[in-house]
């Protein structure tokens, strides 16, 4: 049986730094690509797979962001403001975790974009997840393909689907494309003020509840404005002539 899933959150409260001057008028979420938004490309993946409630959190001209969500029909949109200091990615969670009712949810990245492989990356997410045995389940995308990163992997990835940290200085064969599924329990007993996401998923791998799933498809991450071309490039060679 396929898991609901029918709501999520969408991390939209950063200053983009990396992505000036794009952002120098402009919340990170609002520079397009291909046209679009980067809000909007998360928004249509959402909905597309039966999400109805969309949690998105501001800071970095918030206005401006909630005024263009607001012109949105296809979807509940509420805010999550962080307004006195940003939260990151876990306290930024945390915050908004009322609106969530004790259901799991998505939680997006608003710098991410994907070209799907032969299966929806979210619908195959919302077929493996198991609230059971997982507290969180996270998307990851090979580094053989990832476009617009820099890092040298997140994760390893056991055959059963369970996470582990790689150890110091040495390459993962993943990264994380901000993406993932968890319950609210992965976010009990926070610590306070901001935080990231990274405490509470070690309490979960120590726990052995942090698990992974494979994205079928070519990771692009859009987070300066030499990323944001190459994904630009890369989505017009696979465009219908």
């Amino acid at each position: 049986m396929v898991a609901k899933v029918h709501r999520a959150m969408i991390m939209a409260a950063g200053l983009g730094t990396r992505m000036r001057p794009l952002t120098n008028d402009r919340p990170k979420p609002m520079v397009t690509v291909k046209g679009r938004t980067l809000i909007d490309h998360a928004i249509d993946r959402l909905v597309a797979v039966g999400v109805d409630l969309v949690v998105v959190n501001l800071h970095y001209r918030a206005d401006m962001l909630r005024a263009h969500l607001d012109k949105r029909r296809d979807v509940e949109i509420r805010y999550s403001l962080e307004t006195d200091e940003i939260l990151g990615t876990g306290g930024g969670v945390a915050k908004a975790l009322p609106h969530f009712e004790g259901e799991e949810f998505f939680i997006l990245n608003s710098e991410s974009v994907w070209v799907e492989g032969v299966n929806s990356a979210l619908e195959t997410m919302k077929r493996s997840w198991d609230p059971k045995e997982m507290d969180g389940l996270l998307l990851l995308a090979s580094m053989t393909t990832a476009m617009g990163y820099e890092g040298r992997g997140d994760f390893n990835l056991a055959p059963d689907g369970r996470l582990s940290r790689v150890k110091e200085l040495n390459p993962s064969p993943f990264a994380y494309p901000g993406v993932q599924i968890v319950h609210p329990r992965l976010f009990d007993n926070p610590p306070a003020g901001a935080f990231s996401t990274n405490v509470v998923w070690d309490r979960a791998i120590a726990k052995k509840r942090l698990f992974g799933i494979r994205l079928d498809g070519v990771w692009i991450h859009v987070g300066t404005p030499e990323a944001r071309a190459e994904a630009e490039d890369y989505l017009e060679k696979l465009a219908p002539a």
